[in-house]
């Protein structure tokens, strides 16, 4: 199973909305078949490892990180596949929260005289899956906020100069977070202060989409973020409509809303509804805050920089209403620190919902 999920992490880019999925098939003690999940749409890694193995299959034991689906979806069950190739037994890692499958895979094998046995290995594959297990339980993306700051929080000094608070190396690991995730969110005012790439500049990775904050929809036709071709902007009913059509024809897709500010849990929902399942909210201040007024965060790395910028009128990282109260602050849960570069990279998940 260790070599499953280590298979598992082998996908060239992000497989989401489909989890990371690592497979191994074993006869008579040996490795005769290897396979992982390439993304929506290819082979899921149980397919792959049998057609790796061919006809050895029959007989042996497949070990896999997620129990297998029983049902159409872009591709066939893999349960068929498992039963046309014969194989003995089937161990997993954790069952599927996918209620198509949760549990009707496991039961569709062992009906059929299989040995099924889950459990192995779960904890290492629901922190492989994390992202995909949000998503199956809330219907809502996962989002990391990345921030990079000084030593007292400041995103920029006084004067408005931001470029730049960390180093090359640091910027280098927060580019590669960025390939982690289908989708990068910024609002409208770092567009319109910083023009800003937004893609990860990762050989072979998948470009992001890029999410604008954009009531107004001010965002520039000239834009990195237009340039991209994988530009969402996300506006109000008060956004001129033919500014829209302009964006629309560059090649932008808007989303729009009612209200005076775009709605950010119903932008999730509709960003989810659209398979986007990861998110980095990168800022500015005011869009950050209002991620973790919201409870919106799932998980934060946060790149601290060795200067002190000083001064009430910097920019700070995270703005919004903010918490009243120390037990409302957002305290971080399993923190670790990282040298990164002349930075330190600080990551921990946020604090699971409070009950109502």
């Amino acid at each position: 199973m260790s070599m499953a999920l280590r298979l598992a992490r082998q996908c060239p880019g992000v497989p989401y909305p489909n989890p990371w999925v690592g497979c191994v098939i074993v006869r008579d003690g040996r490795v005769v078949g290897k396979g992982f999940h390439q993304g929506a749409g290819t082979p899921h890694a149980e397919v792959a490892a049998l057609l790796d193995a061919g006809p050895r299959a029959g007989g042996a034991d497949l070990y896999v990180t997620l129990e297998p689906c029983c049902h159409h979806g872009r591709t066939p069950p893999c349960t068929d596949a498992i039963l046309k190739a014969r194989v003995r037994r089937v161990f997993y890692a954790m069952k599927d929260p996918n209620l198509r499958v949760a549990g009707k895979g496991a039961q569709r094998l062992r009906r059929r005289g299989l040995i099924v046995s889950g459990g192995f290995c779960a904890p290492e594959a629901a922190a492989l899956n994390e992202m995909y297990l949000k998503f199956q339980a809330t219907g809502l993306p996962f989002v990391t906020a990345k921030v990079a700051t000084s030593l007292d929080g400041k995103i920029a000094t006084r004067t408005g100069q931001s470029k730049w608070i960390t180093d090359e190396e640091a910027r280098r690991r927060a580019r590669l977070l960025r390939a982690q995730h289908q989708a990068v969110l910024v609002g409208i005012n770092t567009v319109l202060s910083d023009d800003p790439h937004l893609g990860p500049r990762v050989p072979s990775a998948q470009e992001p989409w890029r999410i604008v904050l954009d009531s107004n929809l001010r965002v520039p036709l000239d834009s990195q973020v237009v340039k991209s071709g994988k530009c969402i902007a996300a506006c109000t009913t008060n956004a001129d409509a033919a500014k829209k059509t302009r964006l629309e024809n560059a090649g932008v897709k808007v989303m729009t809303f009612k209200g005076r500010q775009v709605p950010l849990r119903t932008l999730l929902k509709r960003l989810a509804k659209d398979e986007i399942i990861s998110i980095m909210v990168e800022g500015g201040g005011e869009v950050l805050g209002s991620f973790f007024d919201h409870r919106l965060v799932d998980r934060v790395c946060w790149f601290l920089s060795p200067v002190i910028l000083g001064s009430v009128q910097s920019r700070v990282a995270v703005a919004g209403l903010g918490a009243a109260r120390l037990d409302q602050a957002c305290w971080l849960r399993d923190a670790k620190v990282e040298k990164v570069g002349n930075s330190w990279l600080i990551e921990g998940q946020t604090p699971p919902p409070r009950k109502r």
